[in-house]
């Protein structure tokens, strides 16, 4: 079964920018390894939130996704390879094919530097390495595409969601081949 986006990780990150491809139409894979830093938090800072305990922030985000269709697997994605359809994604439990691949690996690098992906030195304090990609998301994996934390963009959640989307967007955009705008209205 091949899908038009795969997402390795299901933070604020990779369940915004899931929230965003599945709402679109797209065919949507989050793969996740239940790792998320943010099940660590308490969260006071995050914009429409008087306050919330991370593992909820977390699960609400999943459940956003879902509701449009968003598949989950539990598990750590350990190859990421380019194919003739996009790219193959491997876990313990099977391999998963996708046209894009957004990595929203919060802290981690690892499944990026083993598929040859450019890293570069990190600009929060505590991160090491983050995925050298472009503003709109972009690695030197054409196809593969780097949001949240492990993009270099501060680790704040509502800073981070908001990178899953954006880079979302551009991942839509490029599939549709024209610029992709998502905007609600009340209902009358």
């Amino acid at each position: 079964m091949s899908y038009d986006v795969i997402i390795i990780g299901a933070g604020p990150t990779g369940a915004s920018a899931a929230l965003f491809t599945s709402k679109a139409g797209k065919k949507t894979l989050v793969i996740d390894n239940e790792q998320s830093v943010t099940k660590r938090a308490w969260v006071e800072n995050h914009y429409g939130v008087e306050a919330i305990s991370g593992p909820d922030l977390v699960d609400i985000g999943k459940k956003q996704a879902a509701k449009f269709g968003t598949e989950f697997v539990q598990g750590k994605a350990s190859a990421l390879l380019k194919s003739d359809e996009g790219f193959q994604v491997t876990t313990e439990s099977g391999t998963y094919e996708g046209k894009h691949v957004i990595l929203a690996t919060g802290l981690s690098v690892e499944l990026a530097e083993a598929a040859g992906i450019a890293t570069k030195a990190g600009t929060e304090p505590r991160i090491k390495s983050i995925v050298d990609c472009d503003a709109q998301g972009n690695t030197s994996l054409k196809g593969v595409w780097a949001a949240g934390t492990t993009a270099g963009v501060s680790m704040h959640t509502i800073i981070t969601a908001g990178d899953g989307a954006k880079v979302a967007v551009n991942v839509i955009s490029e599939l549709n081949g024209e610029r992709y705008v998502d905007h609600d209205v009340l209902k009358a």
